[in-house]
């Protein structure tokens, strides 16, 4: 019994933390760039919109509403990501960008990383227009007062990746606890942030399917870490 719980976190946790423990320890910050520029975006956008002169052009280029039209929210959605939600502590979007994005980065590579970003937090920002569209009284709906939210932040980004590392490095029980923790977070709170989230989880999961079925129609077999299949962990 005693070597149960080592069994089990090697086999979830074992070629994650190689990963990233080889790539911090070979590269140490050379590891993840485009993390730390993105930490220091996000710290610059904060101290900027929180002055009297840089509110409006923080919003004029990475806020985003669900009654702005779309053209717009669809060029302002990439750097929403780094615009941190003036009603939380900076800290902690902070945090979860240098932990998950940095992690991804090491483990995806930094244009995938971006892109499955990227890819979350638009589904996010769709979702909301749906969401309004259906109303509140649909279990998928939003009140019509969410059109005026301002929509920023990395967390459906840091959900989305999340999922996505737990999936390419076989950690599937970790993986299924934060779709379990967004799914709890809508059903205490149904707000267009918790709803945002499991839209985000939805598009990856439908990139994890498509993905899925693309590796076993070349091999027969989905690819594992330590296999010869297994892309390098590393990759710019």
């Amino acid at each position: 019994m005693r070597g149960a719980p080592k069994d089990f976190a090697r086999r979830e946790w074992g070629p994650l933390f190689a990963t990233v423990r080889t790539a911090l320890v070979v590269k140490r910050w050379r590891a993840v760039p485009m993390t730390l520029g993105a930490v220091c975006l996000t710290a610059l956008f904060q101290l900027v919109q929180n002055q009297d002169w840089g509110y409006q052009p923080v919003q004029d280029i990475g806020s985003v509403r669900a009654e702005d039209p779309l053209w717009l929210a669809l060029l302002r959605t990439p750097l929403s990501l780094f615009v941190p939600a003036l009603d939380l502590p900076v800290w902690g979007a902070l945090a979860q960008v240098l932990l998950v994005f940095g992690i991804a980065e090491i483990c995806l590579g930094r244009w995938r990383t971006l892109a499955v970003a990227y890819l979350a937090t638009l589904a996010g920002t769709l979702y909301a227009r749906v969401g309004i569209a259906l109303g509140p009284d649909n279990p998928f709906g939003l009140p019509a007062s969410d059109a005026q939210v301002v929509d920023t932040g990395p967390s459906a980004a840091v959900v989305g990746l999340a999922v996505y590392v737990c999936w390419r490095y076989g950690a599937r029980w970790t993986g299924a606890v934060v779709v379990l923790a967004m799914v709890i977070e809508v059903v205490v709170k149904a707000n267009l942030a918790g709803k945002e989230h499991i839209a985000a989880i939805a598009a990856v999961l439908a990139l994890i399917v498509v993905r899925a079925r693309r590796g076993r129609g070349q091999d027969g077999v989905e690819p594992r870490p330590g296999t010869r299949s297994w892309k390098p962990p590393i990759r710019s």
